[in-house]
């Protein structure tokens, strides 16, 4: 009898306890979430979240299923998991996605609308081994137009929805952000925006983003101290972004151990580039099949960039594997004021080996190494390369070495608008400082173009260049 009533009760002890112990995971299938492909889940979703985050915080989880949801927001101390074997889906609704913060990007579309978004959080993360998949293919023209007679929806409005596409994950004004090991796929327009947020954590994470026009994978935008590593990215646009949407610098950041590959860039300082970019390191990263530039670093709309390290990237097939353009465009976002024209200082470049994209796969046909311009009334800063491999196919003509290329200062900066180059190597202009030490030059055939050009190169200190096997010193 003592016996029975100890363990009726240890029972009843151990029951009190349960009950008082903290909930630590919200499973979105306890509020009606069903992962049928099918239903919209966007209300069982937001209400798991906004419960975990009231209660103090936890773990948010998305298991077992497909499930289509519109726009939810995390809030502080979530974490939203996505297991492995889940998918999180966006629906072809376009009125299930929530606009926040708005703003007019480069191109003059309209941004702000997400998948999975923040807005002054702290301490939030997405993790797990599973999907987030935006569809974005159901926001091209036809599809949409096709989905809204389908919902019965407004036809008057495809234009606003084909020109304001859902990013897949926004976080606006937020601190302390996580993002790991997390698949994330297929937006309909950038797939990862960071903007005016602080203490991020990106790692191991891969991006596979080609569903629609400017798909971007990961774009810091007036955002600090923040880590990138360990993550595969295979986008349409720009693999790894530094924008400045606003006045706010972008700054002190650190990319490491990444594997990346772009139809335009795979990593990029601009172009929308009204505050500044300061501190910020490059090193162990693979660049491959890249339709546009390895490396750009662009000043267009006032940014001063600032001490810039980029080292050991290794890139093949690539189109212009280096590009330095500080320009004189000045375009405003938000309704901020018009900045002055900004500066590249205190850029270097090293242990890089780059191979470019043969003559029929180049974008720029021959193609160059490097191209570095400033403009006539405002030059480069110092800028030092070292230790730099380009291999190259050749085969430019006598005609192309006679090229003048145009100042177009107050143009959108890319290299490929510049057309051919009369240079297969280097081409440097309006520059104050070029250091340049152990640069190796190689075409395969023959280009009668010239190994290097600079016009307007104040002081050039070359310690070592080899073009074509020959040393050769650059004047």
């Amino acid at each position: 009898m003592l016996k029975n009533r100890l363990l009726l009760l240890a029972g009843i002890v151990f029951f009190l306890i349960s009950c008082q112990a903290p909930k630590t995971v919200w499973n979105i299938q306890d509020y009606g979430a069903k992962g049928d492909s099918l239903t919209l889940n966007t209300a069982f979703i937001q209400t798991a979240i906004d419960e975990c985050s009231e209660a103090g915080g936890g773990t948010v989880l998305i298991r077992d299923g497909i499930y289509v949801s519109g726009t939810v927001l995390l809030k502080d101390n979530v974490t939203l998991k996505v297991d492995e074997g889940a998918q999180l889906i966006g629906s072809d609704n376009p009125g299930d996605y929530q606009t926040i913060d708005p703003f007019t990007d480069a191109v003059g579309q309209q941004r702000g609308k997400c998948l999975i978004g923040a807005l002054n959080a702290k301490n939030i993360a997405i993790s797990g081994k599973g999907i987030i998949d935006g569809r974005g293919e159901l926001f091209k023209r036809e599809a949409l137009a096709k989905c809204m007679r389908k919902l019965k929806l407004d036809e008057s409005r495809l234009n606003e929805f084909v020109n304001n596409r859902p990013f897949l994950l926004r976080f606006v004004k937020s601190s302390r952000v996580t993002l790991t090991d997390i698949s994330l796929r297929q937006p309909a327009a950038w797939t990862c925006h960071f903007f005016q947020c602080n203490d991020i954590l990106v790692d191991g994470i891969t991006i596979y983003s080609h569903a629609h026009k400017n798909n971007d994978g990961i774009d810091l935008d007036s955002s600090k101290d923040a880590v990138i590593k360990n993550c595969t990215i295979d986008s349409g646009d720009d693999a790894i972004c530094f924008k400045t949407t606003s006045p706010v610098a972008t700054q002190n950041v650190q990319v490491s151990n990444c594997r990346l590959k772009s139809d335009w860039g795979t990593i990029k300082f601009g172009t929308e580039s009204m505050g500044d970019f300061r501190d910020i390191s490059i090193t162990n990263c693979y660049i491959h099949e890249t339709r546009g530039g390895g490396i750009k670093i662009l000043s267009v709309d006032g940014a001063n960039i600032d001490n810039i390290k980029m080292d050991s990237i290794q890139m093949e097939k690539v189109d212009m594997p280096i590009f330095i353009r500080l320009g004189e465009r000045l375009r405003t976002y938000r309704d901020a004021p018009k900045q002055e024209v900004g500066s590249i200082n205190n850029v270097t470049i090293s242990n890089v080996v780059a191979t470019t994209w043969d003559l029929e796969e180049s974008r720029v046909s021959p193609p160059s190494g490097i191209f570095m311009t400033g403009t006539k009334n405002h030059p480069l800063g110092a800028v030092k390369l070292e230790n730099i491999q380009i291999y190259l196919p050749g085969r430019g003509t006598k005609e192309q070495a006679k090229v003048i290329v145009p100042e177009d200062e107050e143009k959108y900066p890319e290299f490929s608008f510049f057309g051919v180059l009369p240079s297969y190597g280097i081409m440097g202009r309006h520059m104050e400082t070029l250091r340049i030490s152990n640069l190796v030059i190689q075409t395969e055939a023959k280009d009668e173009r010239l190994p290097v050009v600079m016009l307007n190169v104040q002081n050039q200190q070359v310690v070592e260049a080899k073009i074509n096997g020959e040393q050769y010193q650059i004047q």
